[in-house]
C-alpha cells in the first residue's frame, strides 16, 4: 500500500518538524567485505543512544552498491529493526531512493513494506533529464512514498536546479521535507526562494545537508520576498554523512543552537557562529576535501573505526579508500578540535553495542 503523509505518526512529524538530528547510516563490513551484520548494529544502537531523532539507510554514505550486492532490502531491514528493539521512543526512518524511475519506485514499495517513513530521493542518475521530467519522475515516485528532495551537490552527480525546480517540488503534495546539500549558497538560496514562492514553508522542513556550513545553516534565518515582503525560513535539522560520527556531539550542538535562539529571540551568539568554521573544518577532514571527496565515506569509516564501532575502514568497492594524507588530516583535526568528539560517550558504551 502505499504511503501517504497523513499515515506518517504524528509524533514523528512533530520531530521533523522540531528538527533533528539525522545520520546518514553508513554500512559495516568484514575483512573479505561481506556484510557484517553485527557491527552494523553495533551503528544502529549507537545512534540511537546518541539521541539521533532519525535514521537515512541506502543513502550515499551506506555506499550506493548496495543496490548491485543485493543488499539493499538486507540493509533497511537491519536498520529499522534493530532501531526498533533498541528503543521505543518515536524516530524519523528515512530510505534513500535511487535510479531511473522504475528503480525508485521499487526502492519506494521496499522501504514501505518495511515500515520507512519518506524516501530521500536522489536525482544523480536522471541528472541529464529536463527539469519537467524530473518533476514528473518525483511525483511518480511520491505516489508511493513521502519524499525527501536532494539537492546534490554537482561534484557527486547532482544536476543543478532552478529555484522554480524547487517550487514545483514543494507543490508536490506528498512532499515532507528537503535535505539542502549543493555546498553552494547560491543554490541554497534558490531552495528557500522555491518552498517561499510555493507557500511551503510550514509544510516542506528544510534540513542542512551542506557539510560545510552546518552550524551556520542551523543558526541563521534565511529570508525570500513573497507579495513584496520578506519571509523568514529557518533549517529544522540536519540530514548528513557528516553526522554519522561524533553523533552524540551534533546532538549537543543542534539542542544549543535551539536553546540559544530561543534565549536570544532568534540570534546566535559570536561563539556560536564561530563554531561553524570549526566543526567545518573537521568536515574537511573526514570528508576529503583535499582530494574532491576521495574518501568522503571512508574518512568516517575511519572515525568509527578509530572509536571501535568499525572494524575497518573497508568499502564495496575496493578503490575507494582513504585519500592522500587524509589520515594526518583526520589525526591534526583529533588534535585541535578533540573537545568536539563523542569518544567518551561511545568507550562507555561500546560493548553493550556489540553485545
Amino acid at each position: 500500500m502505499p504511503l501517504q503523509r497523513s499515515d506518517i505518526p504524528a509524533s514523528v512529524l512533530s520531530l521533523l518538524a522540531e528538527g533533528a538530528v539525522i545520520p546518514a547510516h553508513p554500512l559495516a563490513l568484514d575483512a573479505g567485505r561481506q556484510f557484517d551484520r553485527r557491527r552494523q548494529r553495533a551503528l544502529t544502537r549507537y545512534y540511537v543512544d546518541a539521541g539521533a531523532g532519525g535514521l537515512a539507510v541506502g543513502v550515499h554514505t551506506t555506499q550506493f552498491a548496495i543496490r548491485e550486492r543485493g543488499l539493499y532490502e538486507t540493509v533497511l531491514r537491519a536498520a529499522i529493526e534493530d532501531q526498533r528493539a533498541w528503543t521505543e521512543r518515536p524516530m524519523a526512518m528515512i530510505a534513500g531512493l535511487c535510479g531511473p524511475t522504475r528503480q525508485a519506485l521499487a526502492e519506494a514499495r521496499t522501504a514501505v513494506s518495511l515500515g520507512y517513513h519518506a524516501g530521500l530521493l536522489s536525482l544523480a542518475a536522471v541528472a541529464s533529464s529536463s527539469e519537467d521530467e524530473l518533476i514528473a519522475h518525483c511525483e511518480a515516485v511520491s505516489r508511493e512514498i513521502p519524499l525527501v528532495g536532494f539537492y546534490l551537490q554537482t561534484v557527486v552527480g547532482g544536476p543543478v536546479l532552478s529555484s522554480d525546480f524547487w517550487r514545483r517540488f514543494a507543490l508536490i503534495p506528498n512532499v515532507l521535507a528537503i535535505k539542502v546539500a549543493p555546498f553552494n549558497r547560491y543554490r541554497t538560496v534558490d531552495v528557500v526562494r522555491g518552498v517561499v514562492e510555493a507557500r511551503a514553508e510550514d509544510r516542506v522542513f528544510l534540513y542542512t545537508g551542506n557539510d560545510d556550513h552546518i552550524v551556520l545553516d542551523l543558526a541563521l534565518p534565511f529570508s525570500a520576498m513573497r507579495d513584496g515582503a520578506p519571509v523568514q525560513v529557518r533549517f529544522r535539522g540536519g540530514l548528513l554523512g557528516h553526522w554519522s560520527v561524533w553523533t552524540a556531539s551534533a546532538v549537543a550542538q543542534l539542542a544549543r543552537i535551539k536553546e540559544e535562539l530561543a534565549r536570544n529571540g532568534g540570534v546566535p551568539g559570536a561563539d556560536l557562529l564561530a563554531l561553524d568554521s570549526r566543526v567545518t573544518d573537521c568536515n574537511a577532514a573526514f570528508f576529503d576535501v583535499a582530494n574532491n571527496f576521495h574518501g568522503c565515506i571512508a574518512g568516517c569509516h575511519e572515525v568509527l573505526r578509530r572509536q571501535g564501532l568499525l572494524e575497518g575502514i573497508w568499502c564495496l568497492d575496493p578503490a575507494e579508500g582513504l585519500g592522500k594524507g587524509q589520515a594526518g588530516e583526520i589525526d591534526r583535526v583529533y588534535r585541535l578540535h578533540g573537545d568536539l568528539s563523542d569518544d567518551g560517550f561511545v568507550k562507555a558504551n561500546l560493548q553493550r553495542w556489540l553485545a
